[in-house]
């Protein structure tokens, strides 16, 4: 915990007012950015008290808030209506309602652009609008995955042109959210908050605003710490998974089971934290975060080998995938081209409703390029669009029937959801490519079973 600062000046009065106002709960919090983080951190910040002004530049979205219409899983239906109805959370398309807040809470995405660099345009355009409206004695602090220095180096020099000081008048963190979409255990609640802050006042407002719904806060250094710490954490998930999809390339080579193997090495009880294969790496961190860190190591003429290695065999999985489907079909007489796959889940990660980076997308886009006639099952994914030599696309789920896998040549599964009956799904198929080890308590036809 930061040590306490002595408020003598009429500068470190604003920061005490502050402090007090988000204690007593009086402050008020804007959210910018109602997605899969704001909305639940939008959500946790009414629950113990706040008013709340969510802003979100997409009308409708805006739009079902005021309505009390979910669109997070991880948001209860009943607590949003509550808090809506009872005008905890207002949410709003215009950024005038800034004037109001007391804390600005940016949560937007942050993705990559077609040749694999940061797009951090949200943030900038954001933090414009913020810079026209902040006033004296306001937190603003970034939730936004980004390379280190982004706080700091980008969002600093816009916030300052308000003629506001940093520090004194207005005040400047980051803290990287940590939300895993479908944790029941870990949540926005109980799950360690990082926080840097640009000065140490800009540290004790964070971490004041903060403690009032997380149990541990954990502060750092500097904004850049925080922003590093992030890409760290997301970058050592993806290396990891890297090294056991290429171990899952070697056994496929050398005709072991490499979930025999894993099974195995996981029940030395030290030493080792088991990863898992799959068709490749999905969600908005993973598939992301390591190119940030990469392209910002290029700065300091610094080279992340290890990283962009990571990355190389991630994003070959696809391909990996595209070719068991074809040896499945070898295997019954038939060639990818005109045959009818059936695709299990385009989630990213299993019983969710976000496909954002899933690698679903990419082989769904190579098993059409193929010729294959493709169709998909997923409760949580009604549809999708997808771009095939660069037309777009877009899928819908099939309803799940015993005729849609009888006539199926090939049934593909992506994501393990929990509602698929994966025993019955193998006695109906004629072959089934299984990348997620979803059929691992089939008990009979495992003839049938091809894993990555």
């Amino acid at each position: 915990m930061t040590e306490s600062l002595s408020f003598n000046t009429e500068e470190h009065f604003v920061l005490e007012q502050l402090k007090k106002k988000i204690k007593s709960k009086e402050a008020k919090v804007a959210v910018i950015g109602l997605g899969y983080v704001g909305l639940p951190l939008a959500v946790e910040k009414a629950k113990v008290g706040f008013n709340v002004l969510g802003i979100d530049q997409n009308p409708n979205r805006v739009d079902m808030v005021n309505q009390s219409q979910n669109y997070i899983s991880d948001v209860k239906d009943d607590e949003l209506r509550e808090l809506v109805s009872s005008g905890k959370i207002t949410a709003y398309c215009d950024f005038e309602i800034l004037r109001e807040a007391d804390v600005i809470v940016i949560c937007v995405p942050t993705p990559l652009t077609r040749n694999m660099e940061p797009d951090i345009s949200y943030i900038i355009n954001v933090t414009n609008m913020t810079a026209e409206y902040l006033r004296k004695g306001q937190l603003v602090t970034l939730e936004s995955t980004t390379y280190p220095g982004t706080t700091q180096e980008i969002m600093l020099p816009i916030l300052r042109k308000s003629g506001l000081e940093v520090g004194n008048e207005f005040f400047l963190s980051f803290s990287p959210e940590r939300v895993d979409p479908g944790n029941k255990r870990f949540t926005t609640k109980n799950t360690s908050k990082v926080v840097g802050g640009t000065t140490k006042a800009c540290l004790e407002a964070a971490i004041t605003f903060y403690g009032q719904t997380i149990i541990n806060v954990v502060p750092v250094s500097s904004p850049a710490v925080a922003e590093m710490t992030k890409v760290f954490e997301n970058t050592y998930r993806a290396v990891n998974i890297a090294l056991v999809n290429e171990l899952a390339l070697l056994c496929d080579r050398m005709d072991l089971d490499i979930w025999e193997v894993l099974n195995a090495a996981a029940t030395k009880p030290f030493g080792i934290q088991i990863f898992y294969p799959g068709p490749g790496v999905g969600g908005h961190c993973i598939p992301i975060d390591p190119h940030y860190l990469t392209w910002k190591a290029r700065e300091y003429d610094f080279h992340t080998r290890f990283i962009e290695l990571a990355a190389e065999i991630n994003m070959s999985m696809p391909y990996h995938v595209l070719n068991k489907v074809i040896k499945a079909l070898n295997y019954s007489g038939k060639s990818l081209k005109g045959s009818k796959i059936l695709v299990f889940g385009v989630a990213y990660k299993k019983d969710i409703d976000d496909a954002r980076e899933s690698p679903a997308i990419k082989i769904l886009s190579l098993l059409l390029k193929e010729g294959a006639k493709v169709t998909y099952h997923d409760i949580y994914i009604p549809e999708f669009k997808i771009s095939v030599r660069e037309e777009d696309f877009v899928l819908k789920s099939a309803p799940l029937t015993d005729e849609l896998v009888v006539f199926s040549d090939c049934i593909v599964i992506l994501t393990d959801h929990s509602n698929i009956d994966y025993e019955a799904v193998v006695e109906k198929a004629k072959i089934v490519v299984d990348t997620r080890n979803a059929t691992k308590t089939v008990k009979t036809n495992r003839d049938k079973i091809i894993k990555i």
